[in-house]
């Protein structure tokens, strides 16, 4: 078991989906949490709270970097620190390069990528201090490999990877650690609804729209669990992720190995 007892977690974009998973198995883990979002928020702290654990919510904007700081400063405030930060928020757009609104490109990049900058400029001063952290990104496959019509997305999180390994690079010889984790398909509601764009476009049930979905990318033929996410930070949380440094690891059904 991992005792975070005395750590407080950041999770961004953690009102729902992924980053609500996350922030549970932290939670669960003994950490105090800081939720980030728009969702859904009574409902989300609720969950978090069902562990015993502290926890508390800033619906800061990612787009603004004032924003971010103000809620880095609320978690120092209340907790202390940030002693683990998981850069989670993200959207989504799909269109093609020729046809994709110049500012869905500039909401993508500034909440998918700048945002991550910005939460890690803040809270790497006092895990130097402390000589211990955790950063982890979560990217996606396509910070690793394309799809056609996710410029923005694709190209955001390829640069996500990339900050993940120069932050990497300029902690390895102290406590803090960052990395990133690229998951393939999760079900979320961003998910959800494309299964229901196929069902209805294809005249399918939702069960089949979903087996075609995955077969198109994911040979296992299953979705990637918020559960088993939050589990793979907890490994890196833990003291056999203290070497892991600069990684992009892919939890992705076999994706990103075809």
């Amino acid at each position: 078991m991992v005792n975070l007892q005395g750590k407080t977690a950041l999770v961004t974009g953690s009102t729902s989906g992924i980053g609500l998973g996350i922030a549970h198995t932290l939670a669960e883990a003994g950490a105090n949490i800081v939720l980030n979002g728009f969702g859904d928020v009574e409902s989300a702290l609720a969950t978090i709270q069902t562990t015993g654990a502290q926890v508390a919510h800033h619906a800061a904007d990612m787009r603004k970097p004032d924003e971010i700081e103000a809620m880095i400063a609320m978690a120092r405030e209340r907790f202390g620190g940030v002693d683990i930060l998981v850069n989670n928020a993200g959207i989504q757009h799909v269109a093609p390069v020729e046809e994709f609104p110049a500012q869905k490109w500039d909401d993508i990049l500034a909440i998918n990528l700048t945002s991550s900058f910005h939460t890690t400029r803040h809270v790497l001063p006092a895990m130097r201090a402390k000589n211990w952290g955790r950063i982890v990104n979560i990217a996606s496959v396509h910070g690793l490999v394309a799809s056609t019509g996710k410029a923005a997305y694709v190209a955001a999180k390829h640069g996500l990877v990339g900050l993940t390994k120069v932050t990497a690079l300029e902690t390895a010889a102290t406590g803090v650690t960052c990395n990133a984790i690229c998951p393939g398909f999760v079900l979320t509601p961003l998910v959800a609804a494309q299964i229901d764009t196929i069902a209805t476009r294809d005249g399918i049930s939702s069960d089949a729209a979903q087996a075609r979905l995955l077969s198109d990318k994911q040979p296992s033929g299953q979705f990637v669990t918020p559960e088993q996410l939050g589990n793979l930070v907890l490994m890196l949380c833990s003291p056999f992720g203290d070497q892991v440094r600069g990684a992009a690891w892919a939890m992705d059904g076999g994706w990103t190995a075809q």
